[in-house]
């Protein structure tokens, strides 16, 4: 596990934030090319000509993990000129906007809703899915809560809430508390889901009080967002520890990304770290089509490789599902390797992941 403090770190706003208040952590990062450190600043012209289409945002402690200008976790936030290039690309290519029914929610699958509760993020991540709204949105008005609120207390097929946004755990303890309140008075809606990129990228919002608060909604599950080792940081793992202590099952969704996790050996490490802290590898997702993002894609036939390389190298616990998210609102689907070679005369031939060859009844 990565220590929060590194011996030659190139930023000097690098130190130990374990017990920082996060409202001031938030305060304390680059939001312009005049905030970054002089380690960084080489990038700032190209920081303002993005950031005046597409903002930055990147708190304190997530920018201290930041080792070298061109590292992983630098990539992730810090603009890049090649975010104006692919301008034939749609902004919202899963048609959320389409798919949205009343304010803040995403109706896509019959069983449930995405609500955007929150327009902030604690960081602005460079290849986010809803790139068209990151650091533009004030979240959702009290008008427009109790509309989305009044949508799915009257849609019974419910069955699960996925709290989004921004990021839910932006908000205060008190408001998100009346949120999930609210979302607990509907007899038919069963789990709430929160995804979230607080645990890895401002861990110190996840205070005992938090944990406390949410423990009261079971069943309730986080998924966190991680995307490489590095931000498997001692101060994250308290802050998952926080959470599945109270209760709460923990996954991660983790986006494959070009130069930053696209090779077995990073990805193997990144899943072992996870379990290490409790949180189970769920989805993989490849790189959705977003405009200002292409710079981060890689093809599906490197990201079967990778999947393939952890199968039988991992245990299967730490082996996500490999999800691509289709255009125009299709939905998520699943992809893996293919491992039958051959179904004939009622046998199947498949290969395992040292690439030997066995045959397996069809009608076993």
């Amino acid at each position: 596990m990565r220590p929060q403090t590194q011996a030659g770190a190139v930023l000097t706003c690098r130190k130990d934030r374990g017990q920082e208040d996060w409202r001031g952590i938030l305060k304390g990062g680059f939001a312009c090319a005049g905030d970054l450190p002089p380690e960084l600043a080489t990038a700032g012209k190209a920081v303002e000509a993005v950031r005046s289409v597409y903002p930055m945002s990147v708190n304190a402690y997530y920018a201290g993990l930041i080792s070298r200008p061109d590292d992983a976790i630098a990539r992730q936030v810090i603009p890049d000129s090649r975010e104006l290039e692919d301008t034939g690309l749609d902004d919202d290519p899963l048609a959320e906007n389409q798919q949205s029914p009343a304010p803040g929610i995403i109706h896509r699958y019959p069983d449930r809703v995405i609500f955007l509760v929150s327009g902030r993020c604690p960081v602005l991540c460079r290849f986010c899915m809803r790139k068209r709204m990151a650091g533009r949105s004030a979240g959702p008005t009290p008008a427009g809560m109790k509309t989305a609120l009044a949508y799915i207390q009257g849609n019974t097929a419910i069955r699960e809430v996925i709290l989004s946004g921004g990021d839910p755990f932006m908000l205060e303890d008190r408001a998100l508390d009346r949120v999930l309140q609210s979302i607990r008075d509907f007899s038919h809606v069963r789990t709430i889901r929160i995804h979230s990129r607080v645990p890895c990228a401002l861990p110190q919002r996840v205070t005992d009080e938090l944990a406390a608060m949410l423990k009261k909604y079971h069943p309730l599950y986080v998924n966190i967002h991680f995307n490489h080792p590095d931000e498997v940081t001692e101060t994250a793992a308290r802050a998952c520890a926080r959470l599945a202590d109270a209760g709460i099952p923990l996954g991660s969704q983790t986006v494959l990304l070009r130069g930053i996790n696209d090779s077995p050996e990073v990805m193997a490490r990144l899943m072992r770290a996870l379990l290490a802290i409790r949180v189970r590898p769920y989805y993989l997702h490849h790189p959705d089509l977003v405009k200002g993002t292409a710079h981060f894609r890689v093809s599906i036939r490197e990201g079967l490789t990778i999947m393939e390389a952890l199968q039988g190298r991992l245990p299967g616990t730490a082996i996500p599902r490999y999800m691509i998210d289709l255009p125009g609102g299709g939905g998520k689907v699943p992809l893996q390797p293919e491992y039958v070679r051959e179904a004939a005369g009622g046998v199947l031939t498949v290969r395992n992941f040292k690439g030997d060859l066995f045959e397996y009844p069809l009608d076993a």
